[in-house]
């Protein structure tokens, strides 16, 4: 599970939208993909220390795997991806 936390003022995380879509319709049956609005729910950010937005936190087995934090191309979240999908 990828989520993507992000908020509707940040400019940097409305770069990412078309990206966040796009892999989601490209892992549908691999990964999942969700977004999370910080604005909407501060407390699960602060639960997972998101300081930073847009901020991409990859779980496997309900595990935190993988952090990016900043806006990334296309290829580097494909890569986070491919790296934890079995």
């Amino acid at each position: 599970m990828l989520v993507d936390f992000w908020a509707t003022w940040c400019g940097p995380c409305r770069q990412m939208t078309p990206i966040i879509d796009q892999l989601a319709d490209e892992y549908r049956g691999k990964a999942r993909i969700g977004k999370l609005n910080v604005d909407d729910n501060g407390q699960t950010a602060m639960r997972y220390q998101v300081r930073g937005i847009p901020t991409l936190l990859l779980f496997k087995g309900g595990q935190l795997v993988a952090t990016k934090v900043g806006a990334t191309g296309k290829s580097d979240v494909q890569k986070m991806l491919d790296a934890h999908i079995s």
